[in-house]
């Protein structure tokens, strides 16, 4: 009977345990689990939440209580926030002794610290968290410090003399002479400048230590004055204008691109011409299209260029005076979106075509400036309407091209002595900015700064004791460069406005230059040379050659003698050779300023006795010698001086 009972218990085991493993995916429930109340396992840990949520909250009063003195106010609401949660927790340990048709209801209730009264929150408009530091003083204030920031933003803002980058500078030595020529890449990478000294130098702002040195500097028109240097709008090409009649296009490294043709001089009708007859003066890039640029000239005439076809202009404007006759452009330019052609002419004159038509002006003012002065640069403004013109009669104006009887605004008493003297608009368009001139040593040249709208001078920087040339303000470094009459190139920047630029080679430190390498010979290179004679290829020794310059006894070291055929172009002690006996005995000094007469007379008697070269071949042919005495007086008449002799 127990075995019938234990075999039927095993059975119904078995059926449970395959209906579990069926369910849960896993079977083995061979022994009897532990049994657990789920419900009370809820209870407990409801009850330990509480009780720990109750111990920080009781910690969180006593610090506010700590910190919070003085503001009782808030203090009572603290205190009555606890209160409202003891109460809370009280009625949730009521509910925790309930009957078990309440453990349901417990269940259903959030496990952690209660919420915070909102209805009170809302009511005083406090903001839910920990308390507020004692010396807080509350919305109030801090919006009032915001609108007080933010009126000072605006002011700065509103006023453009703080935009000024001037607070620090650096000096690019040119060279002796003015500094005649100017520009700057798109993208504020580098500089170029060109002078009356012929030269043009390449300056990389990434590439540069705190030495400041150039990495190219090269003459493309020989011995011809640069009057103008820019960039494409792509960066890639350099336009280089000099006192010659053919432009040039250099890539960035310095190469040549293409130059502008000469036309023929016997030709009256320069339109009938492929190129100027006559000396440069200014010219620029086309501001949308990249391969199209303009030249003036002493031809009398404006033409514009292709890159790709350097045998011919594409077309020529011609500036005429009052009565027709042929005037001289001194500058030119384009307008911001290409449209207009500007020059300033010799009689005073400011004409502007329509790009597409050269025949007759667009815009013409017959008294811009005095007559007979070079006006040295027509800058556009950034929104294209205001033309600024610097004059040689040492006054700058603004105009409207859309009034163009009459000036804007003029400024006069800004000495100019250069045909080539720049003005510029700030990247904001509110300030204009222009160069003075000086006698030598007769003062400081200046970079002044006028308002656009006022036309007040609000600022000037000196410069330096020399005439200010060219200037350009670069609107995406925020760096003014200035070109004095002395050779300097100076950039002045801001840390904090400006970007890049000289800020990058500032703050590398210069290289070391390398030792003299007194302690090594010289390498001779003898590519053809024999094995036994040839050097072995040197490798690289500096750092070796600094720790022998330091070492005490190294540096004092003499040199050895030489073992072997020789290197380093001394000659050993032994030669083996005949070359090398030849060479070591080069140096020897064998002079004899005895009478030469006596030193081969002192051989005579060995040479008569052991006969070893000549004598011993004729030995057997050879004559005996036979000599005529000679008497006292002819020895006499002998030593007589020849103009005796020649009276006899």
């Amino acid at each position: 009977m127990d075995a019938k009972k234990e075999n039927k218990e095993s059975s119904y085991i078995m059926e449970d345990d395959g209906d579990i493993g069926s369910v849960m995916g896993f079977s083995g429930f061979g022994k009897k689990a532990r049994t657990f109340d789920i419900n009370a396992i809820f209870e407990q840990t409801r009850r330990t939440a509480i009780e720990r949520s109750q111990r920080v909250l009781e910690e969180r009063e006593k610090e506010a209580q700590m910190e919070v003195e003085g503001e009782s106010s808030k203090s009572i609401k603290t205190s009555v926030q606890s209160e409202g949660t003891k109460a809370s927790a009280g009625a949730s340990r009521a509910n925790k002794s309930g009957s078990s048709s309440d453990d349901s209801e417990s269940d259903s209730e959030v496990i952690g610290p209660p919420a915070p009264p909102q209805s009170a929150a809302q009511e005083d408009d406090e903001l839910v968290g920990p308390p507020l530091p004692p010396g807080y003083t509350g919305n109030t204030a801090n919006s009032d410090d915001d609108e007080d920031d933010e009126e000072a933003t605006q002011e700065d803002d509103d006023d453009p003399v703080k935009k000024i980058p001037d607070t620090h500078e650096i000096i690019l030595q040119h060279g002796t002479k003015t500094v005649s020529a100017m520009a700057l890449d798109p993208s504020g990478a580098r500089l170029v400048t060109g002078g009356y000294d012929y030269d043009v130098r390449f300056w990389d702002f990434a590439g540069m230590d705190q030495s400041l040195q150039a990495f190219r500097s090269l003459q493309p028109c020989e011995c011809h004055q640069i009057k103008t240097l820019q960039y494409s709008i792509t960066g890639d090409v350099l336009l280089v204008v000099s006192g010659n009649a053919q432009a040039k296009v250099l890539d960035r490294d310095g190469f040549n691109v293409m130059e502008c043709i000469k036309g023929d001089q016997y030709i009256v009708d320069m339109a009938n011409t492929k190129g100027h007859t006559a000396m440069l003066n200014s010219g620029c890039w086309h501001p949308k299209i990249k391969e199209e640029f303009m030249t003036c000239s002493n031809d009398g005439t404006v033409r514009t260029w292709d890159v790709k076809s350097e045998k011919q202009h594409k077309s020529v404007f011609k500036p005429r005076s009052f009565q027709g006759k042929k005037v001289i452009p001194v500058c030119c330019t384009y307008s911001r979106d290409g449209k207009l052609i500007a020059a300033g002419c010799q009689d005073g004159s400011i004409q502007i075509w329509d790009r597409n038509l050269s025949v007759h002006t667009k815009f013409h003012c017959r008294q811009a400036h005095a007559v007979g002065s070079d006006t040295s640069c027509l800058s556009f403004s950034y929104d294209g309407v205001t033309l600024a013109s610097r004059g040689g009669d040492d006054t700058l104006k603004v105009w409207d091209i859309r009034n163009f009887r009459k000036p804007v605004n003029e400024a006069s008493g800004l000495t100019n002595y250069f045909a080539m003297t720049d003005c510029c608009f700030s990247p904001d368009d509110k300030l204009l900015l222009t160069g003075t001139s000086v006698k030598r040593e007769e003062g400081s040249g200046k970079l002044v700064f006028f308002d656009r709208l006022s036309f007040k001078r609000v600022y000037e920087i000196e410069v330096t004791n020399a005439s200010v040339v060219r200037c350009l303000w670069h609107p995406k470094l925020n760096q003014i460069m200035a070109g004095t009459g002395n050779g300097l190139a100076k950039v002045y920047y801001d840390p904090v406005k400006s970007h890049r630029g000289a800020k990058l080679c500032v703050v590398k430190s210069q290289r070391k230059g390398k030792h003299a390498e007194t302690l090594t010979q010289d390498y001779i290179i003898t590519p053809h040379a024999l094995p036994m004679f040839r050097d072995a290829r040197q490798r690289s020794t500096r750092k070796q050659l600094e720790k022998d310059r330091l070492d005490p006894k190294k540096s004092h070291k003499p040199e050895p003698p030489v073992s072997g055929p020789g290197r380093g172009g001394r000659v050993a002690a032994h030669g083996g050779t005949l070359s090398s006996f030849i060479v070591k005995n080069i140096a020897l000094d064998k002079t004899d300023d005895s009478n030469p007469r006596e030193a081969i007379l002192r051989h005579a008697k060995e040479a008569s006795e052991n006969p070893y070269w000549v004598a011993p071949a004729y030995k057997q042919t050879q004559p005996e010698p036979v000599f005529a005495e000679e008497s006292d007086e002819d020895e006499e008449a002998d030593k007589e001086p020849e103009w005796k002799k020649r009276k006899i």
